[in-house]
């Protein structure tokens, strides 16, 4: 379960500053940043899954960047559909209404539809990473047959069942 210090240092967001080195696009009905294209001949592809913060934060973004760099294709699409987390120090936001609306059920459906948007196009290997609440839907489709790698990069919400594929429904994210 993620603690507070999950929350401690959130970054310094511009929507629509348009950082980084990529491109928004349109991909699985979803906006998102694509960067790299691997080598000529590379079939593979790297779904990055964002924090509660999105994928507008600009040290996702960096990092997006650096792993295409590595001669992946990078996709990390906007799982918040323009909603992400800003401030949550503001008395205004309601913490419970978002978990609602932003489940990792929804994200996991969300990045079926990514994948099979790659696939579509040619990509035959894909790996995804996810921070936090993008490591619970990581985890998810690493218990299925969409993606050939997963990895957890920071310690959300996650379970030892969660890992194992027995996972419950509709599970929210703790914050």
């Amino acid at each position: 379960m993620s603690g507070s210090q999950c929350f401690e240092n959130p970054p310094k967001l511009s929507p629509g500053s348009g950082c980084g080195a990529g491109t928004v696009q349109q991909l699985g009905g979803l906006n998102t940043y694509v960067t790299g294209s691997g080598p000529p001949d590379s079939k593979s592809a790297i779904l990055l899954i964002s924090d509660v913060f999105g994928y507008e934060a600009p040290l996702f973004r960096k990092l997006a960047d650096k792993v295409a760099g590595a001669g992946f294709l990078v996709v990390a699409p906007d799982f918040f559909y323009g909603d992400p987390i800003v401030d949550l120090n503001n008395p205004q936001f309601d913490r419970e209404a978002w978990r609602k609306i932003h489940n990792t059920d929804k994200g996991y459906v969300d990045a079926k539809s990514v994948i099979a948007a790659l696939k579509s196009k040619g990509v035959s290997a894909i790996g995804a990473a996810g921070f936090c609440w993008g490591g619970v839907v990581a985890a998810k489709l690493a218990s299925s047959h969409d993606i050939q790698a997963a990895v957890v990069l920071h310690p959300g919400a996650i379970t030892v069942d969660d890992i194992n594929g027995k996972f419950e429904t509709s599970q929210a994210y703790p914050m």
